[in-house]
């Protein structure tokens, strides 16, 4: 009889994670679905009661909070949601589109917790890197002094849609 081979905790660690990524894209794909649709049930068990929301761009673009509040039951209203594309990073849910008969483009970077939507970051006409902050890599930090160290921000992620709007957009980034 051979030797029991354990199973890799690294293997095994790596495939919670895509899993656990996966059921968060799953769980925003579904949000958008259930808005288009008007489900309100499904979106109410999809959203933290205690959501938290954060806008840039003009008031008079909040489209997805007049969805989400109902403020926008009229018929003549309708902004459909249909991401162009889905980029997951753990709990982080990036999910870019854009509506050219308005001239706009948008992400939303979406927070899910236990399958339930906590956060949600929504970006108008505004060009936008995802980043990753952490501390700065060993090399870069050779001083012995008390100073303080740099942090390290690798580029993970950058919106493609914003040039589509035909005028300058502002940039920002999105630490995780």
């Amino acid at each position: 009889m051979g030797p029991t081979l354990s199973p890799n905790p690294l293997v095994s660690s790596h495939q919670k994670t895509v899993e656990e990524t996966n059921k968060n894209q799953a769980v925003v794909l579904a949000l958008y679905e259930a808005l288009n649709t008007r489900d309100v049930n499904t979106v109410h068990q999809i959203l933290a009661p205690d959501l938290e929301w954060w806008f840039h761009g003009p008031p008079t673009h909040q489209f997805l909070m007049r969805l989400l509040t109902g403020a926008s039951s009229d018929d003549p209203f309708r902004f459909e949601v249909d991401p162009v594309s889905v980029t997951t990073f753990g709990s982080t849910v990036i999910v870019e589109g854009c509506d050219n008969s308005r001239s706009i483009s948008w992400v939303h970077a979406w927070t899910v917790r236990d399958g339930i939507i906590t956060q949600v970051r929504e970006y108008f006409n505004t060009s936008l890197t995802v980043t990753r902050l952490r501390d700065s890599p060993p090399s870069a930090c050779s001083s012995s002094t008390a100073e303080i160290a740099p942090v390290y921000c690798p580029y993970v992620w950058e919106s493609s849609l914003s040039n589509r709007v035909g005028k300058s957009v502002p940039g920002l980034v999105l630490a995780i």
